[in-house]
């Protein structure tokens, strides 16, 4: 990834020196591989003799790209809004009529996601009007795989808020052995969980949401969509409760 920046950078940087402008480029014939290599080595010395130019175009790179996903993020957000916040498929807790829907991707084994657990229960509750969507994204191993299907296979046993909290809480490695432990725990029907987690249906929800955080650019654990807004990362709770309270305003 960095040689390609680095050499789209040196091409760009080399660009701003030989680039001809509107008129020239009508009347100027092509280079010649003669002319070609004298423009090379033009743009090589510079570069040589100024090698922060580097540095300033990897950087107006980096921000151009950032800029176009950040736009497309934002384009996403719009056109899958009914996928994002109505999804049947993806659990929903708090107030399922609330007035406004806080989105998180997350992963089983991601410890911020587990530091902001209480923290995001803790606003949801005293809200009191908040739809929390639950996006599982098990992008950490296969031991993530396992317990986001096994999460979501506690739904057929109306155990899924239950057993989210507990594998949050989960102490320790997160895997099959601790997973099926945790799910003994508080009551599941662990035989019956184990069948469950074998549904289809399971597979095209990881695969929908995966695709879903990549349409948003959101690239890791946790990510947050509230109103039109995209955070990525992990947030305190006043930085939570400022954007609840900016996504219910009305729109001007």
């Amino acid at each position: 990834m960095f040689l390609r920046t680095l050499t789209a950078a040196v091409l760009f940087a080399g660009s701003l020196m030989v680039l001809p402008s509107a008129s020239q480029a009508q009347e100027d014939q092509p280079l010649n591989a003669k002319q070609q290599d004298a423009v090379k080595k033009i743009v090589h010395d510079y570069i040589m003799e100024n090698p922060s130019v580097i540095a300033d175009a990897i950087e107006a790179l980096r921000q151009k790209e950032e800029l176009a996903a950040e736009i497309s993020a934002r384009k996403a957000v719009s056109d899958r809004k009914n996928e994002i916040i109505n999804d049947p498929e993806s659990p929903v807790l708090g107030n399922v009529k609330g007035d406004v829907t806080v989105v998180e991707f997350f992963d089983y084994r991601c410890p911020y996601c587990k530091n902001m657990l209480d923290m995001v229960m803790d606003t949801v509750k005293t809200d009191g009007q908040v739809r929390l969507v639950m996006k599982e994204l098990p992008i950490l191993g296969p031991d993530s795989v396992t317990a986001a299907r096994a999460a979501l296979a506690a739904r057929n046993q109306k155990k899924y808020e239950e057993f989210h909290r507990a594998l949050m809480k989960l102490k320790g490695p997160v895997n099959e052995a601790s997973v099926m432990k945790t799910a003994a725990e508080i009551g599941l029907n662990v035989e019956r969980l184990k069948k469950d987690m074998d549904d289809d249906r399971i597979d095209t929800v990881l695969k929908n949401n995966i695709q879903l955080a990549h349409a948003l650019n959101i690239s890791g654990t946790p990510g947050f969509i509230i109103g039109d807004q995209i955070t990525p990362g992990a947030m305190n709770q006043q930085a939570l409760k400022q954007m609840i309270d900016q996504a219910r305003k009305p729109k001007s």
